[in-house]
């Protein structure tokens, strides 16, 4: 008789949420080529993992969502596939955003919007503008996204500033240069999820996840459900989280 597996939805409520959880979605490619389908359609099918996600996180309470979307890497492929990769994310946008916004949803954008598809642009524009004053669940589209750029980004614009004489050297510390990161404003991930089992960053939120928590899956992302990530959110509650420092004694115990 087949074990019955544990109903994480169940599991988790009473628990602690992560208030902002990254997820870099992988294994699109993997998954069509197990199925002998062209790569494009293991894309398409994580479109639908992805609508799947990000209902769940609004419903069970997420603050901030952020998913890797395509990475200032991601250019190099085939240019068949990245012109399928952006037509699919405009058809996303287009067949969700007025639900999105229905629920409260705001829309961000993380990365390099400037060469983009112009269909793709605008409808992103769309989005982040109808959305901006919504006060529900942030949806943070890591797209044309690199975070080694990001970085550098920041220190451009802190060092614009220090020299205009809008801010002081003696004045710059962790806080005020996260604010200047994409992310300025919200906090660092509590949970980064990855799929497909990969056990690497691939140049995401490299400052912000300074000490969120990992959690890799072997599920490739078209096959990534609710369930999964209501696992991923379970294995997080059972987890002591030390910022660097050293576990108590009663925390130990309590571990026991």
């Amino acid at each position: 008789m087949a074990k019955k597996k544990p109903n994480y939805s169940e599991l988790i409520r009473g628990g602690e949420i992560p208030r902002h959880i990254a997820i870099i979605m992988d294994g699109n490619g993997r998954w069509a080529r197990k199925r002998l389908m062209p790569r494009n359609m293991g894309h398409r099918a994580g479109m639908s993992s992805l609508k799947q996600v990000v209902q769940a996180c609004d419903e069970i309470g997420v603050k901030v969502l952020t998913v890797y979307a395509f990475s200032t890497e991601n250019w190099k492929r085939p240019v068949d596939e990245v012109d399928y990769l952006m037509k699919l994310l405009v058809e996303f946008m287009h067949k969700e955003l007025a639900e999105l916004n229905e629920k409260g949803v705001r829309i961000n954008m993380l990365g390099s919007p400037d060469t983009l598809p112009r269909d793709c642009q605008t409808e992103i524009e769309d989005a982040v503008r109808l959305t901006r004053d919504n006060q529900g669940m942030v949806f943070n589209i890591a797209l044309n996204y690199g975070s080694r750029r990001e970085i550098l980004d920041a220190v451009i614009n802190c060092s614009k500033d220090i020299a205009a004489g809008k801010m002081a050297t003696k004045d710059l510390n962790e806080e005020v240069f996260s604010s200047y990161l994409y992310t300025g404003g919200l906090p660092d991930p509590d949970l980064l999820i990855r799929t497909a089992g990969e056990m690497r960053i691939s140049n995401f939120l490299l400052w912000q996840i300074a000490y969120t928590e990992l959690w890799v899956s072997e599920c490739p992302w078209p096959d990534f459900t609710r369930a999964d990530l209501c696992h991923a959110i379970y294995d997080y509650q059972r987890r002591e989280r030390r910022f660097g420092g050293l576990i108590t004694k009663s925390q130990d115990e309590d571990n026991a």
